[in-house]
C-alpha cells in the first residue's frame, strides 16, 4: 500500500495543491521529527552498548579487601592468595601495589596522598572465568581461614549501573514513540487543513463521479511523498550531527553516544517508517474528513 501511494498519478495529484503552508508544514514536521528520532535512536543504542559493556566489565571481576595490622598484612595477603589460587572459577588473582591503590584514591584525595603511612586495607584483584565462582562458599572459606578478608563481587555496583543503562535505553525508545505520535498528529492536521481548503473542489469532483477512495488516494499520495522527502532530509542531517559528536577519549563529553559499525544502517529505515506513519495518518484523516464534507 505504501508503494502504491508513491506511484505517480497526474490526474489524482491535481486534486491537491502542490504548494502552500500544508506542504511546508508536512516537510518541516517530517524533517524535524526524523532529526530528533536519529538522536533518540542513538541514545537507545548507545545505552544498550553501555549496559553490555558495564555488565561484561564487572561480571567477571571481584575484589578481596584485607584489613589487618601492619605486621600481619603480608601473612594475610599470602593466605588469601593461596585460597584464591585453589578456588574453582578464578582465572587469576593478584595483590594491588601501593602505586595502584594511590591511583584509585587520587580522584578523591589528590596525587599527594601518603598511602604508605595510612592504615589502608590491601586490595586483591580477582578475575573470574566464564563459569564464575560460588561467592557465598568463597566468603565462608575466607571467614574461616582469613578473618580479615572480605569479598566484594561487585554485584551492588553492577546491578544499579546496568539498570540505569536499561532505563536510558527505554527512555530512548519512549522518545521515539512520542516523536512518531507527534509526527502523525501534525501530518493529520496538515491533511485536515488541505481537505478543508479544497472542500469546493471535492464537491465538484463528486458531481462528476469521483469516488471518495480516488480523492483520498490523491491526498495520501501527496502527503506520503512529502513525509518521505522531509524525513530523508532530517535523517541525513541527524546522522551528520551524530557523526560530528565528540568521540571516545578523555575530551569526549558525550563518549559513546552514537552508532557503531552496522548500526549506521538502522537510521536509514527512519524515512520508510515516517512514510508509513504519514500514509496511515493521511488516509485516516482523509476518509474521516470526506465523510463530513457534503
Amino acid at each position: 500500500m505504501l508503494v502504491s501511494a508513491l506511484s505517480s498519478d497526474p490526474e489524482a495529484s491535481r486534486v491537491v495543491p502542490p504548494t502552500g503552508f500544508t506542504a511546508r508544514l508536512t516537510l518541516f514536521t517530517a524533517a524535524t521529527m526524523a532529526f530528533l528520532a536519529v538522536f533518540a535512536l542513538a541514545l537507545s543504542m548507545a545505552s544498550g552498548r553501555l549496559a553490555d559493556r558495564w555488565a561484561d566489565a564487572l561480571a567477571r571481576t571481584a575484589t578481596v579487601r584485607i584489613s589487618a595490622p601492619p605486621g600481619q598484612m603480608g601473612t594475610q595477603s599470602e593466605a588469601v592468595l593461596q585460597i584464591l589460587r585453589t578456588t574453582p572459577g578464578i582465572a587469576s588473582a593478584r595483590a594491588m601495589s601501593d602505586i595502584e591503590q594511590r591511583q584509585l584514591l587520587e580522584p578523591w584525595f589528590g596525587p599527594d596522598l601518603p598511602v604508605e603511612t595510612l592504615p589502608l586495607p590491601r586490595l586483591i584483584e580477582v578475575t573470574e572465568t566464564r563459569a564464575g565462582i560460588d561467592a557465598e562458599a568463597l566468603r565462608l572459606r575466607l571467614a574461616a581461614e582469613a578473618p580479615g578478608a572480605v569479598l566484594d563481587d561487585h554485584t551492588r555496583w553492577r546491578q544499579p549501573l546496568v539498570r540505569a543503562a536499561g532505563r536510558l535505553r527505554l527512555l530512548g525508545w519512549t522518545a521515539m514513540l512520542l516523536i512518531g505520535a507527534s509526527m502523525a498528529a501534525m501530518i493529520a492536521l496538515a491533511a485536515n487543513a488541505a481537505l478543508a481548503a479544497n472542500a469546493q473542489v471535492i464537491g465538484v469532483l463528486r458531481l462528476v463521479g469521483a469516488r471518495d477512495a480516488f480523492i483520498a488516494r490523491a491526498f495520501v499520495r501527496r502527503f506520503t511523498r512529502r513525509t518521505l522527502e522531509g524525513a530523508a532530509l532530517g535523517t541525513l542531517a541527524g546522522m551528520g550531527a551524530v557523526a560530528l559528536l565528540p568521540g571516545d577519549g578523555p575530551d569526549g563529553f558525550l563518549t559513546g553516544l552514537g552508532f557503531s559499525g552496522p548500526q549506521w544502517i538502522v537510521p536509514l529505515l527512519l524515512p520508510v517508517l515516517a512514510g508509513a506513519i504519514g500514509f496511515a495518518a493521511t488516509r485516516w484523516t482523509a476518509m474521516r474528513m470526506l465523510k463530513r464534507i457534503t
